[in-house]
């Protein structure tokens, strides 16, 4: 079996600290908030041994290259090259992340 190495894109390390910043906001506990930080980084990386069996995301029929795995209302967005899993976005799950990560949300810049 192949184990995939993991690598967070800048973006998607920002997203997680957005998420810290918001558990805790709502949690108001630094111990709640970084063991649920800790649990997404998990869920994150247990796909390493076996990434394609996330969910695979298609855009008019057509595999768009990423697979995403839900923690929670979160959603992490993955691509493969290699033997390697690039992590590129952590999001909410109602967010339009279709346009965020095909670059048409202007709210992200």
């Amino acid at each position: 079996m192949i184990t995939y190495d993991i690598d967070y894109s800048p973006e998607a390390i920002r997203d997680m600290d957005t998420i810290f910043d918001d558990v805790l906001m709502v949690s108001c506990d630094l111990d709640i908030t970084h063991r649920y930080l800790d649990d997404l980084q998990d869920k994150i990386e247990s796909m390493v041994g076996h990434p394609k069996t996330g969910t695979p995301l298609y855009y008019e029929d057509l595999f768009t290259g990423y697979y995403s795995v839900r923690f929670k209302e979160y959603l992490a967005f993955y691509r493969l090259e290699g033997t390697m899993m690039y992590v590129d976005r952590v999001l909410q799950r109602k967010r339009d992340y279709m346009s965020i990560l095909f670059g048409r949300d202007k709210d992200e810049e």
